[in-house]
């Protein structure tokens, strides 16, 4: 006989009820369960700190963490500064124009050789040729001074003139003779005194090749366009000769005296080398990069090398007496470097030390180290942290602080 809807309802709902506490009995017992504690508690002893050393018991876990590496010392340091290549500047002129005109003749283009007195360009000058007309007229006041003078000469000696007219007359010859000459070593300076053509002549005084020009037929130049970033009308240099310019670090001058020879490697020029010597460095510190400016004469006399590009000057550094250890151990407190040494088995100390260059990967002491010393290179932090920890709470200790004065 079937029972009726209600109490097949209700018996399901008694069923549930029952599974539910069973539930619930079984949460509470987990519960309790991760709550109770281990019958042995495991504590990590703190590490002892005292005399600015670092004690940690035997087996402690935080030895496992720590590695130490031996202070060797140093080899010669193999050193590589950025440098670019320039032109000569006692071999090398820059040519500017001297009066104002037009370009009417190019005499001379890029890559070409030219001898000392070699005509570049030709511009038409009304302004060179108001010097060349003040020349000629020189010229011509001192013809008749002389003249003047000889014949006051003559007039003396037959006694018909007075001593001063003829000193007079010798003292206007010397100053025309020397306007004269100022006029004529103007105009020759600029490649004419002849004739009053106004064609001026923009030459070379030193022999070598032309490896610039800035100007075309029927440019204007003018004087006034000249100083510093308004490029010259022609640069005529002797490529074989060269200077690199090096940026130098501070340590590195004492390697980089007068004299010294360097290797250039040019990335253009692989499994190439060249010579270059040092001439002198720069009194001053650069005040972006913190570089010296150092100076080295190249010999380009297979031209292969070419003005402004870029290389990498090599020298040997001497590092005796140094030793070497890794980057990664020396730490940094205001401007002084210190390194955590274990001087017996568990026991650190922090030691200030010199540094006498720095690497990527290896450093170079010069100063707080000896050799042999074991120096902590990984996880050094965990050092620091406790030393930290353990000056703050000596200052905060109660027992440091000052009495009261009555």
């Amino acid at each position: 006989m079937n029972q009726p809807p209600q109490i097949t309802l209700f018996m399901n709902h008694q069923h549930l009820t029952h599974r539910a506490k069973l539930l619930v009995i079984l949460a509470f017992t987990v519960l309790a369960a991760c709550k109770e504690q281990p019958a042995h508690l495991m504590i990590t002893p703190q590490p002892i700190i005292a005399n600015n050393q670092i004690q940690f018991s035997s087996g402690h876990p935080q030895l496992a963490l720590l590695q130490t590496t031996a202070a060797i010392p140093g080899q010669d340091l193999s050193v590589e500064l950025p440098a670019k290549l320039v032109w000569n500047e006692e071999k090398t002129q820059r040519i500017y124009a001297a009066f104002s005109g037009r370009v009417t003749h190019i005499k001379a283009d890029v890559g070409q050789t030219v001898g000392a007195g070699s005509v570049l360009a030709r511009i038409a000058s009304p302004d060179f040729g108001v010097a060349q007309a003040d020349a000629a007229k020189a010229k011509a006041y001192y013809e008749v001074t002389q003249k003047n003078a000889r014949r006051q000469q003559e007039l003396l000696e037959a006694g018909i003139i007075a001593r001063k007219d003829w000193e007079q007359a010798q003292a206007d010859a010397q100053a025309a003779s020397a306007e004269w000459q100022r006029a004529d070593s103007r105009t020759r300076l600029y490649g004419s005194s002849a004739d009053v053509n106004q064609e001026l002549s923009l030459t070379s005084s030193i022999a070598g090749t032309v490896v610039e020009r800035n100007l075309n037929p029927g440019q204007e130049v003018r004087p006034d366009l000249t100083g510093p970033g308004i490029p010259p009308l022609y640069v005529v240099t002797n490529p074989s000769h060269l200077w690199a310019l090096i940026d130098a670090r501070e340590t590195d001058l004492l390697s980089l005296k007068p004299g010294t020879v360097l290797e250039l490697a040019v990335a253009s020029l692989p499994n190439m080398t060249f010579q270059a010597r040092v001439i002198t460095a720069s009194d001053a510190i650069d005040p972006m990069t913190r570089t010296i400016k150092v100076r080295a004469s190249v010999d380009n006399t297979s031209k292969l090398l070419k003005g402004e590009m870029l290389a990498t000057a090599k020298f040997s550094r001497p590092m005796g007496g140094n030793l070497v250890i890794p980057s990664s151990s020396v730490f940094l407190r205001g401007t002084s470097n210190y390194v955590f040494i274990q001087v017996a088995p568990g026991v650190f100390e922090p030691r200030n030390i010199k540094l006498s260059h720095e690497g990527p990967q290896q450093v170079y002491v010069a100063e707080g180290l000896k050799t042999g010393e074991m120096v902590v290179t990984r996880n050094g932090l965990l050092l620091e942290r406790e030393l930290r920890n353990a000056q703050e709470e000596a200052q905060q200790s109660p027992l440091l602080q000052p009495k009261a004065k009555p």
